[in-house]
This record gives C-alpha cells, sequence and structure tokens, in this order.
C-alpha cells in the first residue's frame, strides 16, 4: 500500500471515521503513522483512597454511600457522589454535564474510578474521573498504553486499531537516513522505531524509538537549512537602500527612544540594506523588546526608498493588529506607508481590490498572512518581506517571489529565547541580531506558582482585577473534553468559570480550530474590553498586544515547557498597569516545582531558557511540544539538545561527503521529501 493511499482504504475506515482523521489533518496513510502517540498511559493498581496522592492520576475501588446530588448552576450541571473503600476512607466525585450519572451509580454498589486527585485541606476529591469494571481495568494493568491527539467523536480505541491497520502495509524496507549517516550513529531502522513507537513493549523500547524518529526529524531539517544558507549566500541585493528623512523623523516624534540594544539592531539591519548581498537576518528578543518597532522602521525605510515591502503574521488576528497599529502612525506622525491587508478570510471582492493596489504599486506596504505569496498576488517591486519564527522564508517561498521579479531582503522575528549553543545550530541560515534589553518603563510582572487548591482565591482575584477596569486570560492545554482525564479544556473551563465568576463579568473562548472569522472577532471584542475575561489555548501566545490585561492564569503548567509559559506569560505586563501571572500546577513533585519556580523568580527570557536546558532530561518527554519555529512533531530543542547536535555532526558529514546530495543514498532522502510534507517544520520540496 502506497504511502499516499486515503485513509479511509483502510479496514474499518468509513467516510465518517476518515472526516474525523481529517480533521486532526490525517488524510493519508504516511498521516496517519505519522500521527504519534502525545503521550503514554500505565494503568497501575487501584490504592486505597488513604494511600492516594494529589497531584496524581490514580485508581481507587469502592462503595456509593448516598444517591448522587445533582444541582445546577446557571447553564453547567454539576453531580457529586461519595466513594468510601474497605478501610472507611471517602473521595468525592464530581462530574459535569452528566446528570444521567445520577441513574447509574446506585447507593451500595461498587466501581472503580481513576483520575486526577486533588485535595482542599483534608479533603480529597477528583473532577470528571473515568469508571471502570474491575476486569476492564485489571486488564489494561501494567501496560504502556498510547494516548493520541483526537477530536470529538475520535475515539483513542479507534486511532489505535486503525494505526495497526496501516502499519501491516509498511514496508520493512523503508528507510529515509543515508547509510553513510546510519553506519556511524547505529540506531533502530525506520520501520522498527515507527511501530515502536505506537506499540512499545517497554518504556526503554519507546524512548529508542522516539530518539531514533527525533534524530530524523532534527537531521532534516538541519539539511534543509544549510541549503538554505548556501543559496542566501549567493543572493546579490537587487534593492540597495539608504536612510532618509523619514526614519529619523519618525523616531524623534515617537513618545519612547529606542534602547541601547534597538539602536544597535537598527545600524545593523540599515548596513544588510546597503549591502551588496541581500539581508537575510533574524532579530531574536525577549517578549516586549520592541522587536515591531525596528520591523516598522526597517518596512519605512524601503517605502522611503520607492520599494515595496510585506510584513507576514502567523495568524490573521495578528495580521489584523499589525495593520491598525501601522494604520494608527500614518495617521498619527504622516509617515509615508500606504497599507494594505491581506488574508484568507477576506471576501473575493476585498482581495481583488487588495491584489490592483499591490500589482499596481498604490499599496507600498502590504500585511497579512500566507496569502501574501499566493499565485494571484503580484508585487510591483518587493524589496522586503518581515515575518516571524513560525513562517521561515524557505527556499520555496524565495523562489515563488522570485518568479514574481524580486529576491526581496528578509527580517525574521524571533520572541523564541534560545541558548546560544543552541541559537547556533538552529538559525545556522541567519545573521542574528540580539535586542538584549527591556524598555525602561515597564513593570516586572509579579508570579505565583500554586497547586489546584488555590484556584478560589484565583477566581477572586480575577474578578477583583475585573471590577478595577482591568481583563485576563485564562489558558487550558486542550480545546474540548475527551482529549485528556487530567487536562483543563477550554470548552468546559468556560463554563465552569461563568459559574463561579460574578454574572456581570464577560467569559469568552478562543482556540485554534476555530473559524478565522471567529478568532478575529472574539480577539477584536476582547481588546475593545467588551470580553472581561479570556479562556484560550495557546492560540494567543504569538504577538497578541492588549495593554489592559494584567492577569494570566495558566492551567496545568507542569504540561508546557517554560519557553512557552514565558511567550503566554508575554501578552501581560504590555500597559501601564501591574500585571500578574498565576501558574497552577496538577503536581507537586519536586522537580516540577523546581522548574515552575524559576519562572516564578525570573522574567528574563535567556535566563529561563538556559535554566530549563540545565534541568530537563531525556526522560522529560511528554510536556507540550514546544511552540513557534521549533515545534517538531517529537522533538523538542531542550529536552533533546544532545540528539540535535549529533545531527548537526551528521548533517556536516554528509555535506563533506555529498555537497550536491546526489549520491544515490542521499537521494533517497530528496525524493521521498519532494513527495511528502510529514514534518511540520520544514517542506522538503525545497531542496
Amino acid at each position: 500500500m502506497s504511502d499516499a493511499i486515503p485513509v479511509n482504504r483502510i479496514k474499518g475506515v468509513g467516510e465518517k471515521t476518515a472526516a474525523l482523521f481529517g480533521k486532526i489533518n490525517v488524510y493519508t496513510v504516511d498521516d496517519l503513522i505519522r500521527h504519534y502517540p502525545r503521550d503514554y498511559e500505565t494503568y497501575d493498581a487501584p490504592v486505597s483512597i488513604r494511600e492516594t496522592s494529589p497531584g496524581n492520576v490514580q485508581a481507587v475501588y469502592g462503595q456509593i454511600t448516598a444517591i448522587p446530588n445533582v444541582k445546577k448552576v446557571r447553564n453547567l450541571s454539576i453531580l457529586n457522589a461519595i466513594l468510601k473503600d474497605d478501610n472507611g476512607d471517602s473521595i468525592q466525585l464530581t462530574f459535569f454535564n452528566m446528570p444521567f450519572l445520577k441513574k447509574v451509580l446506585k447507593p451500595g454498589g461498587f466501581y472503580l474510578f481513576r483520575g486526577l486527585v486533588q485535595q482542599r485541606g483534608t479533603h480529597k476529591f477528583m473532577e470528571q474521573p473515568r469508571m471502570f469494571t474491575w476486569d476492564e481495568y485489571i486488564q489494561k494493568s501494567g501496560r504502556l498504553l498510547p494516548r493520541y491527539a483526537l477530536t470529538k467523536g475520535l475515539t483513542n480505541q479507534t486511532v489505535q486499531k486503525s494505526v495497526a491497520q496501516a502499519l501491516e502495509y509498511y514496508p520493512p524496507e523503508k528507510e529515509y537516513l543515508p547509510q553513510v549517516i546510519l553506519q556511524k550513529y547505529p540506531m533502530l531502522s525506520h520501520r522498527e522505531a515507527v511501530y515502536a513507537l505506537h506499540f512499545p513493549e517497554s518504556r526503554e523500547e519507546m524512548l529508542t524509538a522516539r530518539n531514533r524518529m527525533v534524530f530524523e526529524e532534527f537531521f532534516s531539517f538541519l539539511l534543509v537549512l544549510r541549503k538554505n544558507k548556501e543559496l542566501a549566500a549567493k543572493t546579490e541585493n537587487h534593492f540597495p537602500m539608504y536612510e532618509t528623512a523619514d526614519t529619523v523623523r519618525f523616531l524623534e516624534q515617537l513618545p519612547f527612544p529606542l534602547t541601547k540594544a534597538q539602536k544597535k539592531v537598527w545600524g545593523e539591519l540599515r548596513e544588510d540594506m546597503g549591502s551588496p548581498y541581500a539581508m537575510n537576518r533574524l532579530i531574536q528578543g525577549d517578549v516586549g523588546s520592541g522587536k515591531t518597532i525596528l520591523a516598522v522602521l526597517a518596512l519605512l525605510m524601503c517605502a522611503a526608498n520607492g520599494y515595496q515591502g510585506a510584513m507576514m503574521a502567523p495568524t490573521e488576528v495578528l495580521a489584523v493588529q499589525h495593520f491598525e497599529t501601522i494604520s494608527g502612525y500614518v495617521k498619527k506622525y504622516g509617515i509615508a506607508f500606504r497599507p494594505v491587508l491581506l488574508t484568507g478570510s477576506m471576501t473575493a471582492k476585498e482581495k481583488r481590490e487588495a491584489y490592483a493596489k499591490i500589482a499596481s504599486g498604490e499599496a507600498n506596504l502590504i500585511i497579512g498572512t500566507h496569502a501574501l505569496i499566493q499565485e494571484k498576488v503580484e508585487y510591483s517591486s518587493l524589496a522586503l518581506v518581515v515575518t516571524d519564527e513560525q513562517h521561515r522564508f524557505g527556499v520555496r517561498q524565495r523562489e515563488t517571489l522570485a518568479a514574481k521579479g524580486s529576491e526581496p531582503h528578509v527580517l525574521v522575528m524571533s520572541a523564541t529565547p534560545i541558548p546560544r549553543t543552541l541559537a547556533i545550530i538552529l538559525y545556522g541560515d541567519l545573521k542574528v541580531s540580539v535586542i538584549d534589553e527591556l524598555p525602561a518603563n515597564r513593570l516586572p510582572i509579579k508570579n505565583c506558582v500554586v497547586g489546584t487548591s488555590y484556584r478560589p482565591k484565583a477566581y477572586e482575584f480575577i474578578a477583583k482585577e475585573v471590577a478595577a477596569g482591568r481583563q485576563a486570560y485564562v489558558i487550558c492545554p486542550m480545546v474540548e473534553e475527551g482529549e485528556s482525564e487530567d487536562m483543563e479544556n477550554v470548552v468546559d473551563y468556560t463554563e465552569k468559570l461563568r459559574a463561579v465568576l460574578p454574572p456581570s463579568v464577560q467569559v469568552a473562548y478562543l482556540h485554534g480550530k476555530m473559524r478565522p472569522a471567529d478568532k478575529n472577532r472574539i480577539m477584536e471584542e476582547f481588546a475593545a474590553k467588551e470580553i472581561d475575561v479570556l479562556v484560550s489555548t495557546t492560540v494567543i501566545e504569538v504577538g497578541i498586544n492588549v495593554p489592559n490585561a494584567t492577569v494570566m492564569m495558566v492551567e496545568n503548567a507542569e504540561r508546557f515547557g517554560l519557553a512557552q509559559l514565558h511567550q503566554l506569560r508575554g501578552r501581560v505586563g504590555r500597559g501601564e498597569f501591574q500585571s500578574y501571572c498565576i501558574f497552577i500546577s496538577t503536581s507537586d513533585t519536586k522537580e516540577t516545582m523546581e522548574r515552575l519556580q524559576i519562572l516564578n523568580h525570573s522574567n528574563d527570557g535567556f535566563h529561563i531558557a538556559s535554566e530549563d536546558l540545565k534541568l530537563r532530561g531525556p526522560g522529560d518527554i511528554f510536556g507540550i511540544r514546544q511552540s513557534g519555529e521549533f515545534a517538531f512533531v517529537l522533538g523538542d530543542i531542550y529536552t533533546d539538545a544532545n540528539i540535535l547536535k549529533e545531527a548537526s555532526d551528521a548533517v556536516e558529514q554528509l555535506l563533506v561527503s555529498d555537497p550536491e546530495l546526489t549520491d544515490d543514498d542521499s537521494l533517497a532522502l530528496v525524493n521521498y521529501f519532494k513527495e511528502h510534507t510529514a514534518v511540520n517544520v520544514v517542506d522538503f520540496r525545497t531542496i
């Protein structure tokens, strides 16, 4: 069976299931096989209620003592039941929007429940635990069971069965790494590793398989990076630019001076754009360090020299925000921009009008999403592209623009605080500028790391801030119920907050699965103060600027990397008011608390990244993936720093022995990635 065979050709996958798979971007056999488990579950033996430990997912067996109590709080149904074991100890079980359980849980009946144990004072409880028969549970006990990212209607069991079917057709000879690399770095074959990731016999086998696939992922990414670098080094500057009075005047009019670090980077940008070769530079700076204003200066210099500039954002929400901010500058300072917005959700008529302004040169600044490099867009003189770390400008994108008659300067913005040792490897194709100081007028964010018992106080604090006219974010790891039993989800959490906060507080939610128009509407309402509390996934972490938001509360903080938590924290503290960040952890282990205390004691992203790198080890692989440019499918640049270094050395070795990648050994890798886009970090059709 070919990798490109539609997923509905697999036995047991009908049109309905195929449509559900499509919602998680699984369309072919290859997509399914590369839909790796997000973590693994071990079903440990049930324990007595006395032996349960808050912060852990555990199973308890006992007897329901009385008819469950059901109450309604606005739109939320809350069912409470008490389970007592043979020792006479009891634990409360709470279920949201499941009133039918009142008929299922019979007083005097024996049941087994598994869920996250929590404690308030001496009172232990579980929320939304799963119920099993004794036999069902014992059958799972002691095994390492994969848990997949799901969507509503798609079960873990369905994914497992479908993957098992797909693997039967996976040829044993499949291998993408060149033999010269496999000889130096002994590891499982590609097929062995893929199988062991889905169906490991032991934790050790799973880790060995994972390391093999992480190596493949890093190796592929770094190989393309090196080819990008070679191409960039040969690109002439077709658009030499020189500073004009426009940027000088704009800087004089701004209500704040540039920091020393910003001035240094601005000098580097001016020098690059006037040099014999096209600029290919990255600005690396902490959240709130002032990267955007430098991008605006570079784009203004471009416009003042008679050329067009483009600013490409990762989301429509951010593109609209940039457009409104820069339009405000035009109105306030009279600068020489004629901006136009171009995004995927615009109507056909709006797009046609934008295309016409771009082609004629009437627009000299184009702000948008990836729609900026669509085939229908024709530029009159595109000389500078400002992009962000999620949209690295690869060879294929350069070729797309070159075909439109230009080889522009490229400026990449990154708020990912990466230690220098890793940055040298990961940014190998770019010149790097670092903004290593924050504007002097910023109030440091006040942080606290707490357990789940602190929630009532946190809700009170949020209500108090809202009453004072401020706004708040609440971050949950998951979108909807069923994705994980030990993590909060956005949809249910929104209902919970509406029930506990005063009725006057407007609560809404936002997540990546929503339509772009709905996401834009929610963010516009939040920016306009029509929404007081926004419950969201990490979709809000990149660049969103709402100065009135002063509280960031992160649920299941232990499940995120520190760099990502720091990015999330950067959404507050952007205005004149004191801001606060509350990290709620469901785990109180020494390792977890040690990691989170780094955030508690520092607001310096580079320091946090360095400390995180020291603390995290190869066993710490089940946190939610780092986001941004380095959101690999499996690998994590911090946890897997040693594998990253090995992969970097392997790329160097291959390019010494086969610099043009023309040997048969290399062609297998190149040809595979010309046909696939399975690795989400980079498109191998660029080689």
